[in-house]
Parts: C-alpha cells; structure tokens; sequence
C-alpha cells in the first residue's frame, strides 16, 4: 500500500502542468490555464489530457462557482458549486489537490488554489463519487511553470 501511494504520488506530480494566466488585469475571476497530461475527473464530466480554463463566473458576483472550459473559452465543460478550501501558506502557483480514485479510474480534483491566495475551491461531488472521494487519499500537486 505504501509503494502504491508513493507511484500515485510521483505520477500525480507528472499529471499536472500549469501556464501562467496571460493578464492580470481582472484577478478577480481567479482566471488560470491548467494543462493536464492525462484524463482528470470533476464532479460528473472526465476531461481528457489537455488544456483548461480554470475561473469564477463575474467575480464576486458568483461567489461558489468555479467554471472549467476550453482553453481558447468556446466550450464550457461544466460549472461546478465548490466550498471555500483553507490552507496556511498560499502558493506563488495555481495549486490543484488530487485525489486517488478506483483502479481504472482517472484522478479526480478535489481542490484547487489560485496563485497568493490561502483559500481554494473545494469541488462539491455527489452520489457514488463522493463515496469514493472521502475515501481516497490525495495529493497536492505544485505544477511547474511553463509545461504544455
């Protein structure tokens, strides 16, 4: 078990790249670029390796809503209700929490930090998925700048 979770550790690392966001002009929609190099799992959709927008919808307006699209923002993947994640030391990168799922089974994001800030997005699942998630270890990931 211990071997299982250092390999799932080593490849979660491997799984995430992040791309700076292009403008910092309006931060507060939490705009991030993540670029995943498998399949990852929100609640109720499997994205496939590849580029995301990560973003709240009108800001504070929408508080609780985190919408993932496309990279170029033509196709909304979903619009997921999240919780406020706490941390203690905020990250100079976006941040994303995975968590181990079933054999077979793509990780699923738990979480996700955008850059200087201590709070999060905790994604909220339902059903079987959300058995599975309070089960299952997780992993933070520190994206490396710049990978695509």
């Amino acid at each position: 078990m211990k071997h299982l979770i250092i390999i799932s550790s080593v490849l979660a690392v491997a799984l995430v790249g992040v791309l700076a966001t292009p403008a910092h002009a309006d931060e507060c929609n939490k705009l991030a670029y993540l670029t995943f190099s498998a399949p990852v799992e929100l609640p109720g959709v499997t994205l496939p390796a590849g580029t995301y927008r990560f973003s709240h919808l009108e800001c504070a307006m929408t508080a609780g809503l985190l919408q993932v699209s496309s990279a170029d923002g033509t196709e909304v993947y979903g619009t997921f209700l999240t919780v406020p994640e706490q941390r203690m030391t905020p990250g100079s990168r976006p941040e994303v929490v995975l968590a181990e799922m079933p054999a077979g089974s793509p990780m699923a994001i738990e979480a996700w930090f955008y850059p200087g800030e201590r709070t999060g997005d905790e994604l909220i699942y339902h059903g079987t998925e959300a058995a599975h998630m309070s089960q299952a270890p997780t992993q933070i990931v520190f994206a490396a700048k710049g990978i695509a």
